[in-house]
C-alpha cells in the first residue's frame, strides 16, 4: 500500500529570485516525488524584520557574489533569471507588499491559479524588469496567467480586505514560528509527525534525503547536466547507472 503524500510548505516571495528557484524546482518534482506541495505566499520584509536579517544585497561581498550565483543558478535550473537594472529601487525601495496580498487573495479565492500568477509576478521583476507594485502591472500579470480581467480587478480588490492583509501577516507568522529568516523556506512534514524546516533553494538534496526520493533527484541533476553539454559528449554518460536511474525515475509515473 503506498504511503500518504507528505505535505511540503513553501514559503515564498515574488521579491526573492532564490524564491524563484526553489519554487521551479519543486514545481517540477511534485508529480514525481510523493508530496502535497502547497505554496505559500509570505512577505520577505517581515520575516527580514521579525528575525533581524537584512537582505544579502546590503552586504557589498555578498551582492556581488549573489549576481554572479545567480547567473550560474539561471543557467543550470533553466530559469530566465535577469536582475533589475534598478536593483535597489526594486528591491529596497518598491517592495512586494501588493503583489503578495494579490498572490494570497489568489490563493484564498482561486487556489488552482496560484502557481501561473506567481511565475507571471516572478518574470516580470525578475526576468523582464517589469514594475510588480501598481495595479495594472499586477493585472497584466494575472491576465497573462489565464484569469479573466474581472477575475484579476475582483482579487485586486480584495487586496486591501483586512480578510487578505491578516491572511498574509498569519502566513508570514507560521514561517516566522518554523524559524525563517529569509525566503525561500521550506517546511516537509514526515510520517512521525515531525517537520523539518529548510532555508534556500540549494537544500533539495537533503529534502530529498528525508523523503527517501534520492534516487529520482539524483537522476534528473544528471538528465539536466546532459542537456548543458555538446552532443558528441553526451554518449560518454549513456552508462548502466544512468540506465538502471531512469528506470527508478519513470517508475515513479
Amino acid at each position: 500500500m503506498a504511503s500518504l503524500p507528505r505535505k511540503l510548505e513553501l514559503f515564498y516571495d515574488v521579491l526573492s529570485p532564490y524564491s524563484w528557484l526553489g519554487f521551479e524546482v519543486l514545481c517540477r518534482y511534485q508529480n514525481i516525488w510523493n508530496i502535497n506541495l502547497q505554496l505559500r505566499p509570505s512577505f520577505i520584509a517581515g520575516i527580514m524584520k521579525s528575525s533581524g536579517n537584512k537582505p544579502p544585497a546590503l552586504v557589498p561581498r555578498k551582492g556581488k557574489y549573489m549576481m554572479t550565483d545567480l547567473q550560474h543558478l539561471k543557467n543550470f535550473y533553466q530559469v530566465p533569471i535577469q536582475a533589475p537594472k534598478d536593483f535597489f529601487s526594486v528591491i529596497l525601495e518598491k517592495g512586494s507588499l501588493t503583489a503578495m496580498r494579490f498572490l494570497t487573495a489568489v490563493n484564498m479565492e482561486k487556489p488552482e491559479m496560484l502557481e501561473k500568477v506567481s511565475r507571471e509576478l516572478w518574470m516580470r521583476v525578475w526576468s523582464r524588469d517589469e514594475d510588480i507594485t501598481e495595479p495594472q502591472s499586477i493585472l497584466t500579470a494575472a491576465k497573462k496567467a489565464g484569469l479573466s480581467e474581472a477575475e484579476a480587478k475582483g482579487l485586486l480588490e480584495k487586496c486591501s480586505s483586512d480578510n487578505v492583509k491578516s491572511r498574509l501577516k498569519e502566513t508570514t507568522d507560521a514561517a516566522c514560528n518554523y524559524g525563517a529568516f529569509g525566503l525561500p523556506t521550506i517546511v516537509v512534514h514526515m510520517d512521525d509527525n515531525k517537520s523539518h524546516m529548510l532555508f534556500g533553494s540549494d537544500r533539495m538534496e537533503l529534502l530529498a534525503h528525508l523523503l527517501g526520493e534520492l534516487e529520482t533527484l539524483s537522476f534528473t541533476i544528471v538528465e539536466t547536466f546532459l542537456t548543458l553539454l555538446p552532443a558528441k559528449f553526451i554518449t560518454l554518460f549513456i552508462s548502466q547507472i544512468y540506465a538502471q536511474r531512469m528506470q527508478v525515475f519513470l517508475s515513479k509515473f
